[in-house]
């Protein structure tokens, strides 16, 4: 019993690569136990939130548009030998429709909706001039929904990434862009067309939640506040 619990330990030792790595950091003084939660915090919920959450806007939307189900398996039947097969890195690269369906969910939907990013240096925006130290927030929600980049922006249509990119390279930043983008995007997309496929050749999925925007933000849950009599 004692060589078995030894034996699992050593091997998830060797799992903690990452977490060996950003120790050693610290041991050289890169970086602090501060930054290490941080990093740790960020594997965890880059790990698997953000690809449920993807996941969840995606049967969403394909149940809301039956003809791309019908599209995903024929594409599969096509590339797949027998409806029993089970897809391989290989098959998965080539279903480039269901690609596009991951695509438009993440420009419609992605799970995470804005970055912020703290500049070093002075930058000039037209006539303004921002020092260094200054935060600059970008909503990739809004910036995916440009009518100036993308044709009927609010409309589900995977198609448009079966084309050459018409749009600026930055209008489309659901992983983040730029070398602190996220490391986990492939793969995530694997994760992704892998769990669709699944779903679809064994359900049909129907609709039940249909995407839907308001004006006003409203909280989905009731808020609860206390009120304490101040003594005056």
């Amino acid at each position: 019993m004692t060589h078995s619990v030894d034996d699992t330990i050593g091997t998830i030792k060797k799992r903690l690569a990452m977490l060996d790595l950003l120790l050693e950091s610290e041991k050289e003084g890169k970086i602090d136990r501060e930054e290490i939660h941080e990093e740790v915090d960020t594997f965890m919920l880059a790990g698997y939130d953000t690809t449920a959450t993807a996941l969840q806007y995606a049967f969403m939307l394909l149940a809301n548009h039956k003809e791309a189900q019908d599209k995903i398996l024929e594409e599969s039947a096509q590339i797949l030998n027998s409806p029993d097969s089970k897809p391989i890195m290989n098959d998965l690269s080539q279903m480039k429709y269901l690609k596009s369906c991951i695509k438009e969910t993440l420009r419609l939907y992605p799970p995470v909706h804005f970055i912020s990013r703290q500049s070093d240096q002075p930058v000039q925006f037209t006539k303004y001039k921002c020092p260094p130290g200054t935060n600059y927030v970008i909503v990739i929600y809004e910036l995916h929904r440009q009518s100036d980049q993308y044709e009927e922006p609010l409309e589900f249509r995977p198609e448009r990434f079966l084309k050459p990119p018409t749009w600026h390279p930055f209008s489309y930043i659901p992983f983040s862009a730029g070398p602190r983008n996220c490391i986990g995007q492939k793969f995530a997309m694997l994760e992704m067309k892998m769990a669709i496929l699944a779903v679809l050749r064994e359900y049909r999925l129907l609709p039940v939640t249909k995407p839907y925007m308001d004006l006003i933000l409203r909280s989905t849950e009731p808020i609860y506040v206390k009120f304490e009599k101040r003594n005056v």
